[in-house]
């Protein structure tokens, strides 16, 4: 909470007990500071609606009392009710000196607060299934919960990265069935997961014989459950195969996971997991099989195991939120799945609350959007796919061919094109609200004048190239009070809202908003940019100036940091 803030909020505070004989808590007020859509109106705004209940008097009201008791400080030269807002200016000099000594004295940890400190919060993401190549449809889950998770730790909390691998389930007997039939011939020995792919996509083209190849499957799971030899063996050998993908995917995308705990880790205690939600009387039987039913929340039931014993989905994500409650006791635990598995999230987190489980209300499914390509969703089953290492390479050509044009004699070329290629695909993907469908198009992605990941990289590499041209190390002591003009104010006031965007984007799982902050950062600077000459003849308005940009460049990369995008420092 910076100076402004505190002052806004202590004269709030005050004026409130003192008028009103009411109490209210910092953490309150300061929770509600707005920023108006038109700085005519103010630079922050107070919506009075949450108070009128309180105090029992109408917002307007409540604003025009508070306004009236407005004496000026150091920080607000005036306060002007507005219908139920109460709008604040602030004295720009002494607003643009508070906002660049905060920047240039926390640095990298500008942005960052305590805000989760002594909390925790799990996040599952990415899970892909073994035995597939990771294709462009997994590539949300990844990216969005890769963002979530740095957007908490900027906030102070304890995360924990689960890579929820899909390793257990009936397609591995399919897969198996499929490597017995013919997988032991020369041409489809499974050394890669390419060999894996084809044998999985062609036992589901076997049409003739698909009765009798699906019941196999599922007695070579069941044979897997039950800790049969060969089945292990085959499974172990998929398995790695497909770590050996996944990883070197992972690296190009700079991903890290703290546990790569799959369905499979939670084997050995499905039967205690079963166990447990028949003693409190909500497992039933229909057809055979073990379910919970949920006709009274119109829902299907949720299908527990199978006729032939085997367990399925939901079984094994309510004993993995249960280890997971038990093993990090965290304050949230998010699942961050398309928004095609609606239903088993509402299934299966109702399950847990009927089980008695209180916590499930810090459970949440954040949900996203497809990929598409010219409007296609993509299927594994069917085998029309685009890899996502396809996908990631091609990008980074795109981006080499275009700094070779733009730029020829620039050094690091090769690491600068992986920089902005793979930056291009990941700041495309985060920057439209996650519910909606990506449909992707080169021409958008890479295109450095536009709202994209290249133009963001490339602003921070031009303030890089001004401050090296001015040859000084930026000074925290410059000036600031030279810092007049309008394009200046507006600089600081879109600065000094990064801490905010963090907060929201983290709290509502969104990190479109911290990438669109970026794109108004970027938006104000270059505006200043193109009207303003940073380097003059007069050395101390210079050195104010290049203050100045170097606070953006530095909100700039704090920001692509916690996106999971790097930042070349020439392009």
């Amino acid at each position: 909470m910076n100076d402004f803030v505190k002052n806004i909020t202590g004269f709030v505070i005050e004026s409130v007990k003192s008028e009103f004989q009411t109490e209210l808590s910092t953490d309150e007020v300061a929770g509600l500071l707005e920023v108006p859509p038109d700085s005519k109106m103010g630079d922050y705004a107070m919506p009075c609606f949450v108070f009128a209940k309180q105090l029992k008097k109408s917002p307007k009201i409540i604003s025009e009392t508070l306004a009236g008791k407005f004496q000026p400080t150091e920080y607000i030269k005036d306060v002007v009710s507005q219908g139920p807002y109460l709008n604040f200016f602030v004295l720009p000099g002494k607003f643009i000196e508070t906002v660049l000594n905060e920047v240039m004295q926390k640095g990298a940890n500008f942005g960052k607060s305590e805000t989760g400190k002594g909390k925790t919060v799990v996040i599952d993401y990415s899970s892909p299934n073994i035995a597939k190549h990771l294709a462009v449809h997994h590539m949300r889950s990844a990216l969005i919960g890769n963002a979530i998770y740095n957007l908490h730790a900027a906030l102070g909390y304890k995360c924990v990265g689960i890579n929820h691998l899909g390793d257990w389930g009936t397609q591995f007997g399919k897969l198996i069935v499929a490597y017995k039939k013919w997988g032991e011939d020369e041409e489809h020995t499974p050394n890669d997961i390419a060999t894996l792919n084809k044998l999985y996509v062609r036992f589901h083209k076997d049409e003739e014989n698909a009765a009798s190849m699906e019941d196999e499957a599922r007695e070579w799971f069941k044979k897997l459950e039950n800790g049969d030899e060969e089945a292990a063996r085959l499974w172990k050998l998929f398995k790695d195969i497909s770590m050996n993908e996944f990883e070197k995917i992972y690296k190009m995308l700079d991903l890290k996971f703290d546990y790569y705990t799959g369905e499979s880790f939670y084997n050995d205690m499905l039967d205690d997991t079963v166990e447990k939600i028949k003693k409190t009387g909500l497992l039933e039987l229909s057809d055979n099989a073990q379910v919970i039913n949920l006709d009274k929340y119109d829902m299907p039931p949720c299908l527990l195991r199978k006729k032939d014993d085997a367990s399925l989905y939901a079984t094994r994500d309510i004993c993995a939120a249960e280890y997971r409650k038990k093993e990090f006791n965290f304050t949230k635990m998010i699942y961050v799945v398309g928004s095609e598995q609606k239903l088993h999230f509402r299934q299966f987190f109702k399950a847990l609350e009927l089980m008695g489980n209180d916590w499930v209300k810090d459970c949440h499914h954040v949900d996203f959007g497809l990929v598409k390509f010219k409007d296609e969703k993509m299927s594994t089953r069917q085998g029309k796919v685009v890899l996502l290492e396809d996908l990631l390479n091609e990008s980074i050509r795109r981006a080499g061919k275009i700094i070779e044009e733009k730029n020829p004699n620039l050094e690091s070329k090769d690491e600068i094109a992986d920089f902005v290629g793979i930056g291009a695909i990941i700041f495309s993907d985060l920057k439209n609200r996650r519910i909606k469908d990506v449909n992707f198009a080169w021409e958008d992605i890479l295109n450095f004048d536009g709202e994209t990941g290249p133009y963001v990289q490339y602003t921070r590499a031009r303030l890089n190239s001004v401050i090296e041209k001015h040859g000084n190390k930026p000074n925290p002591n410059a000036d600031f009070s030279l810092l007049k003009e309008d394009e200046e104010f507006i600089l600081a006031k879109t600065l000094e809202q990064f801490p905010v965007a963090i907060k929201r984007a983290a709290e509502s799982f969104e990190p479109s908003i911290l990438i669109n902050y970026l794109l108004d950062v970027c938006s104000a600077q270059n505006r200043y940019y193109n009207n303003h000459r940073i380097i003059s003849d007069d050395a101390q308005l210079t050195e104010a100036r290049i203050a100045l940009i170097n606070c953006s460049r530095q909100v700039i990369g704090n920001g692509l940091l916690i996106a999971g995008i790097k930042t070349p420092e020439r392009m």
